[in-house]
């Protein structure tokens, strides 16, 4: 493990009350009202929930991690951090086990979305998920087969030899846990100049890691003994991220909605299940939910969303992978997706921000916050829809993009509350903002004011000599 200051991290012998036994089941109470808290309040209540502890507010008081040596054991060339907000999404029941959810993410409306969207999900229906299978890919290339038929036969002729072999000698770890490599398959793929070549799939059960590494490893160390038997040179070894042999699932079902609104939210699906150009910018809006958890936990982000977007392709034309339809008087939604993440290893282990929003969210297998990640994303999806189809994009996202804009154009903390004022009732007439009005508003605020400090001046009685 790298070495750490631990006067900058969490003291990690103070996370006692974030044990099973002290962490609040039902999280009603801090839910409730939860927006209009100060910070402060904020992070009193989830001390009081058992989901922080004292070590992890003077964590977040210093500002978290300050001294880079964490960041130089973890790239290259390091000048420092690059800090994104961490917020907390609230109201979300899954499964019928509430949790609150921790994203770093710096695009407005995000975390505003998805605790809103949680909360009619809440009052008006549910959230389940699963997953589907256990196992990751990694791939053996071989780029020119000779004879494909026959390296087929040999490979699977001696499938279970390599099998035991690679866990006996690479994945034992990961089989005292539970895991390890399951099967293997080989594939032909055509080259179109002719020639075939040969892929080997590995199956492996990564149980609670992501697994990257391991795989590699494992494929990797197959590769001289399958040359062996084989004759055949292999070009390549790595894993791959599109695990369509381990899906999440999510499904929202909403019992209480006006027929009109499903109406509409189920042409909206309908829309980014034939439309590309519609479904990148659907998809976008499922991974704002997912990213920022995964930024947060401290998992790789771009393997999920390679993932996912190669899975919207899976049929040879690309697709949401969400789908509302109506179903009698509900609207159902459901996502599938390979999502692969890990609760041990790698930055979710070594980082201290990380390891405690995943105590925030009292989360110990790989598949329970896979099952999460799905569920917010499937939410955050609702939710765009939701505004799409009624007040439209702008409106919504525009309000809370407003701090933006009156710090983009200059205003003090005291000049925020004005410039914000002007900038809603700019909105509320057109519909729309943007920096020019902000730095217009602030203009106006800063007009105003010197007048009213001239008024003053007048108004002083003249001091006599």
């Amino acid at each position: 493990m790298a070495n750490l200051d631990f006067t900058e991290t969490p003291d990690l012998m103070e996370t006692s009350n974030s044990s099973d036994e002290s962490l609040v089941k039902d999280l009603s109470q801090v839910f409730k009202g939860f927006s209009k808290l100060t910070k402060d309040q904020r992070l009193e209540a989830l001390v009081k929930a058992g989901l922080l502890a004292k070590s992890d507010l003077n964590f977040l008081a210093r500002g978290g991690l300050r001294d880079t040596s964490l960041g130089e054991k973890f790239i290259e060339n390091v000048i420092g951090y690059f800090q994104i907000p961490l917020g907390i999404a609230t109201n979300f029941c899954i499964d019928n086990q509430d949790y609150v959810i921790p994203m770093a993410v710096e695009e407005t409306s995000i975390v505003a979305a998805a605790s809103k969207t949680a909360k009619w999900v809440r009052e008006s229906g549910s959230i389940q998920t699963k997953v589907i299978g256990n196992e990751i890919i990694g791939q053996i290339q071989l780029a020119k087969i000779k004879d494909f038929t026959r390296f087929e036969n040999l490979v699977l002729g001696h499938k279970q030899e390599f099998i035991d072999l690679a866990n006996t000698e690479v994945a034992f770890g990961l089989v005292r846990r539970g895991g390890g490599v399951r099967n293997l398959s080989v594939r032909k793929i055509p080259r179109g100049d002719g020639q075939d070549m040969a892929v080997i799939h590995i199956y492996m059960d990564p149980v609670d890691a992501m697994g990257a590494n391991i795989v590699n490893q494992v494929c990797e160390y197959l590769k001289a003994p399958i040359e062996e038997l084989t004759g055949e040179k292999i070009t390549m070894c790595i894993l791959s991220n599109l695990v369509d042999s381990r899906l999440t699932e999510a499904t929202v079902i909403i019992e209480k909605i006006e027929p009109e609104l499903a109406e509409k939210i189920e042409e909206a699906s309908l829309f980014a299940e034939l439309d590309p150009y519609r479904a990148a910018t659907n998809n976008k809006g499922v991974l704002n939910g997912m990213d920022p958890i995964l930024i947060a936990t401290g998992n790789d982000w771009r393997a999920v969303e390679a993932g996912v977007h190669a899975f919207a392709t899976r049929d040879g034309q690309y697709r949401s992978i969400t789908k509302w339809k109506r179903d009698g008087h509900f609207l159902t939604g459901t996502l599938r997706a390979p999502i692969i993440v890990g609760t041990v290893g790698g930055v979710t282990s070594l980082h201290p921000t990380a390891g405690m929003c995943m105590r925030m969210l009292n989360v110990n297998t790989a598949a329970e916050l896979s099952r999460i990640v799905a569920a917010v994303g499937l939410v955050q999806n609702l939710g765009a829809l939701r505004a799409l189809t009624t007040v439209g994009i702008i409106e919504g996202h525009m309000k809370l993009h407003i701090k933006n804009l009156t710090l983009g154009a200059g205003a003090t903390e005291k000049e925020m509350p004005f410039v914000a004022k002007k900038l809603e009732e700019i909105l509320q007439l057109k519909k729309r903002i943007s920096l020019s009005n902000a730095i217009e508003a602030l203009r106006e605020v800063r007009s105003q004011s010197m007048s009213q400090r001239k008024v003053v001046a007048k108004t002083q009685p003249q001091s006599s000599h």
